[in-house]
């Protein structure tokens, strides 16, 4: 079975950009120093919403270990893969070209292939019901052993390091440092694992062709592992004319940290949800995000310490699940199509 072609009438011509390297600031989760560790986030989260973390618990031979069995996933033939499809509550395999991120400048979707894998409740739990809660799609442990058991472990330690970013976002905002520890917020979070592959295809910009179209990520944080394999780049300006894109170069042993669009409508734009997209050299590559939003019914809303007289809520009340909803739908092919 053989991945759609789905095919979209760019009705403008892609800006030239320019290239030029990144300069994240690097927070390093272990050190003692609270307030320059603040100090440095803060102004991450203002200049370009992406930073490194370090020293973030997670070890390297275990990381070396979940890329392997990424890439266990990934060698298998399309109809292994195809078997695992992503079903409607967003778990499961997604095949090249599935996801559209940047319309107006792609000819047709991303080329990556991927794989869903969120926080696993059983289906008679009553919060399975809800769009983004539910059980997960596995391999068969027979052609992937201990495939599983290293995702949920992986799953597990990454929320942990979000959990402690978070802690210095919210002091960033001049919040407690359990804000976003809520019950509605991270106390149930919706945590999603992404496994990534691009498979070597060269992006032309000129031509509307990517690894990863343009855009900005939907829900709180999102913690990024990736291989040695460069190609992310960040537009700290999205309105510039043409647009300046930066490199972002994988670090070994640190996580690259960007924020989503609810922590910008939290903060009134003071804090940024940066556009970022991959473009592919003709390297395979292969990374893994894991995408972290508040709970399904968590109003997102300036925060009192984000507004003022002269800098009102820029941003209207929604909720979580309504805004995810609506950003899922419109990047993503329908599932009637694969029929």
């Amino acid at each position: 079975m053989s991945s759609p072609m789905i095919v979209f009438i760019r009705t403008t011509a892609p800006m030239a950009d320019s290239k030029k390297p990144s300069n994240l600031n690097s927070i390093d989760l272990s050190s003692p120093d609270i307030s320059s560790s603040v100090s440095l986030l803060k102004q991450a989260c203002m200049e370009s919403g992406f930073f490194y973390v370090t020293n973030h618990g997670i070890s390297e031979d275990f990381m070396d270990q979940v890329f392997t069995q990424s890439k266990n996933f990934f060698h298998l033939p399309l109809e292994e893969k195809m078997k695992l499809l992503r079903n409607e509550k967003h778990r499961g395999y997604t095949p090249v070209l599935d996801e559209l991120l940047d319309p107006i400048n792609q000819i047709h979707g991303d080329y990556k292939e991927g794989f869903y894998i969120g926080i696993e409740l059983p289906e008679d739990d009553p919060d399975a019901q809800r769009m983004f809660y539910g059980p997960n799609l596995w391999p068969d442990s027979d052609i992937l052993p201990g495939w599983r058991q290293t995702m949920e472990k992986y799953h597990q330690q990454a929320l942990e390091v979000v959990r402690r970013t978070a802690r210095l976002i919210a002091l960033a905002l001049d919040q407690d440092a359990s804000f976003f520890e809520q019950p509605e917020m991270l106390g149930k979070p919706i945590a999603t694992l992404r496994l990534l592959h691009y498979s070597g295809e060269v992006s032309e910009p000129a031509k509307g062709i990517y690894g990863a179209g343009a855009h900005s990520d939907y829900g709180l944080i999102t913690l990024l592992a990736t291989d040695s394999v460069s190609g992310l780049q960040i537009c700290k300006d999205k309105d510039a004319k043409p647009q300046v894109w930066e490199d972002v170069d994988p670090l070994k042993g640190a996580f690259v940290v960007n924020l989503g669009d609810m922590l910008e409508r939290w903060s009134n734009g003071i804090f940024r949800s940066t556009l970022h997209r991959v473009l592919g050299n003709g390297q395979d590559r292969y990374s893994i995000p894991y995408f972290v939003e508040p709970s399904h019914d968590c109003v997102v809303e300036c925060l009192p310490t984000c507004q003022s007289r002269e800098n009102p809520p820029k941003f209207p009340r929604i909720t979580c699940e309504t805004y995810l909803l609506q950003r899922y739908q419109d990047t993503h092919v329908d599932l009637s199509t694969y029929n």
